[in-house]
């Protein structure tokens, strides 16, 4: 059984149908869960104490969700065995060249979250994550995003996102086939 540190009446409507249809493939496949927590988002490698990897995703909240499982879909066999998969973070309040660290390596996880979010029929939007940080353009990061989300909708998602999007299509009766990113 999986268990979420945040209790189940605190979730964003439709977290539960989302963890239902996905944690059954994610725990058969690759032996991970996807969690909704009370803190803020973080990866945990299975241990001696949980067996499962987990994916903990923000407050019950179904984009991060999309967003947390996108990052375990770019992080390569080796990077699912470190805690946060051993990539840095500067939370909100980051300098101009700290954010520009962050969204370089955020364009291919918003690619991959904006095809999860077409295949739930939710909406997506590129975020910058830094609110109370130094101000700077955002337009090229969104491009970027855009650009990415449109060549995987030419040449493919990697596997493991494709299976994902796959099976959210099934469940929410999206046809990915009908995607465009503008």
């Amino acid at each position: 059984m999986i268990t979420h540190p945040l209790a189940a009446a605190h979730w964003e409507p439709g977290v539960e149908q989302l963890l239902a249809v996905l944690n059954p493939w994610l725990v058969e496949q690759w032996q991970t869960c996807l969690v909704a927590a009370v803190n803020e988002p973080y990866y945990a490698p299975a241990d001696d104490a949980n067996g499962l990897h987990q994916i903990q995703f923000a407050h019950g909240y179904f984009n991060s969700a999309l967003h947390e499982l996108a990052h375990w879909c770019v992080a390569g066999e080796q990077r699912r065995l470190l805690p946060d998969f051993g990539y840095w973070y500067a939370p909100d309040g980051r300098d101009a060249a700290q954010q520009a660290a962050f969204e370089k390596v955020e364009v291919k996880p918003q690619a991959i979250e904006w095809h999860f979010a077409k295949a739930c029929g939710r909406h997506f939007r590129v975020s910058v994550d830094n609110l109370s940080g130094e101000p700077t353009d955002s337009r090229p990061f969104q491009e970027g995003v855009r650009v990415q989300a449109n060549q995987y909708l030419r040449d493919g998602l990697p596997a493991r996102a494709n299976a994902l999007v796959v099976l959210m299509c099934q469940a929410y009766g999206t046809d990915r086939h009908k995607f465009r990113f503008q």
